[in-house]
């Protein structure tokens, strides 16, 4: 996926980034937090480029200005924030939209988009194969085992689409390996996997490291700037804590926005989550940013999963979308 520029690439499972600001209390309001129903929260993230936003937003202060105090916790994927949210365990988390749509027609779990977070660009999410792998292109792919991040997700419906394209039938002809972003680039090189639908840092990581080979771009045709994830929060959690809602999604707005318009503010933050050095963050290719929380593009995503079966009926994605304080 990534072009590589001989930079020396280390690549490692991110540790938790402790974001601090002012106050202490998890759940009473402050002078500094202008009100707020509670001044500490706790997000679920993924130690990949999707949340540079919220990075960003600590880094310049903007949680701080709210009041807020940010406390991450990295996850492997949405499926494992969906009950920490419900539990409480979490606030608000990355929810790559696939997933919590698929929730809330399977379970009738009522969750709620707060702000938008990472929209997929060309070459941001790859299907790669060792160096020395017969598979040559998607169609050689048929009868053989590919890691995904999850099923039922994002990942699944990416890589079923390419698939579709090519003439496979990704329920038959090939076999999906639920797997943690980190754990793939070892399962691929010893043979547990035959390939790997991976983003960044890990892409760069077995190009680098193993010489792996891009078979696929899965973010083109019917996917191309395909709305990836957002902030998500529990219904519940967004009528119980308005106004720290509120401060969350003016902060993150500010952080999206210098993301979206600053790489350099990227490529500060992405080492301190992600542990890659900062000659790679330099390089590695990334998504886009967006700026504005849009029903209209968040659809696609529901209407797609119609098209291909994961889900039985339409639905509006509308009354999902929390509007972003004026």
């Amino acid at each position: 996926m990534r072009r590589l520029r001989g930079r020396t690439f280390i690549i490692g499972v991110a540790a938790t980034l402790a974001l601090t600001a002012c106050g202490s209390s998890n759940t009473g309001s402050s002078a500094s937090g202008g009100g707020l129903e509670k001044t500490t929260i706790s997000v679920g993230v993924l130690a990949i480029g999707d949340v540079a936003g919220l990075y960003i937003a600590n880094k310049k202060g903007y949680f701080k200005e709210e009041g807020l105090t940010v406390k991450p916790e990295i996850l492997q994927s949405t499926q494992f924030a969906i009950p920490k949210l419900l539990s409480g365990a979490l606030d608000v988390a990355l929810g790559n939209y696939f997933t919590i749509i698929s929730a809330t027609e399977k379970t009738n779990d009522k969750f709620r988009f707060v702000a938008d977070t990472y929209q997929a660009k060309s070459d941001v999410f790859d299907i790669v194969v060792p160096k020395d792998s017969p598979v040559q292109s998607v169609k050689d792919l048929k009868g053989k085992k590919i890691s995904i991040a999850g099923l039922n997700s994002i990942a699944e419906l990416a890589v079923s689409t390419t698939l579709r394209v090519s003439g496979l039938d990704p329920k038959k002809d090939v076999t999906y390996m639920p797997m943690a972003f980190p754990q793939a680039p070892a399962a691929l090189k010893t043979g547990q996997i035959d390939a790997a639908w991976l983003t960044e840092p890990f892409l760069t990581g077995v190009q680098k490291d193993m010489g792996a080979r891009k078979i696929a771009d899965t973010m083109t045709g019917a996917m191309a700037d395909f709305p990836i994830a957002g902030w998500t929060a529990t219904e519940d959690w967004t009528k119980k804590y308005p106004k720290t809602m509120a401060a969350f999604q003016r902060a993150i707005l500010k952080g999206q926005q210098a993301a979206s318009g600053d790489r350099k503010a990227i490529e500060n933050v992405l080492p301190d989550y992600t542990q890659i050095k900062p000659e790679v963050a330099s390089v590695i290719n990334l998504g886009a940013y967006p700026t504005s929380l849009s029903a209209t593009r968040i659809q696609r995503v529901a209407d797609l999963m119609l098209e291909y079966g994961y889900i039985s009926k339409k639905i509006d994605v509308t009354p999902l979308l929390v509007p972003l304080p004026q």
